[in-house]
């Protein structure tokens, strides 16, 4: 039985999973907007909120944990330029756009990108 199971594990190991949300969220906060495969979006969506809603923050600590999660480049544009343009906004900074599926092996394709 699956109680509490609610995470997705795309097939692969926990350390390859982190990997691939750390991957995915350096990508979408170095560009902007990523094209992945539908549940990678959904997946990535609560990850990268609660990482911009760490960067409003601005501590010393905050930054550190931003770092640990995504790296320090990424980390320094959450901090610096993501995180103070969501500052009135309470949640809800990634949109997902589902586009068609992929032709070669039909998985559900979306486009993730900052609100």
């Amino acid at each position: 039985m699956r109680h509490h199971n609610a995470n997705r594990k795309f097939g692969r190991e926990k350390n390859q999973r982190v990997a691939l949300m750390r991957s995915l969220a350096y990508s979408l906060t170095l560009k902007g907007k990523i094209k992945t495969t539908e549940p990678k979006a959904k997946e990535l969506r609560p990850y990268m909120e609660k990482l911009i809603t760490l960067g409003k923050k601005q501590t010393i600590a905050s930054r550190r944990m931003l770092e640990s999660k995504v790296g320090p480049m990424a980390a320094k544009k959450i901090s610096q330029k993501l995180a103070p343009s969501y500052k009135e906004r309470h949640g809800g900074y990634t949109r997902i756009t589902k586009m068609n599926r992929r032709i070669s092996d039909g998985a559900p394709l979306a486009i993730i990108e900052f609100v």
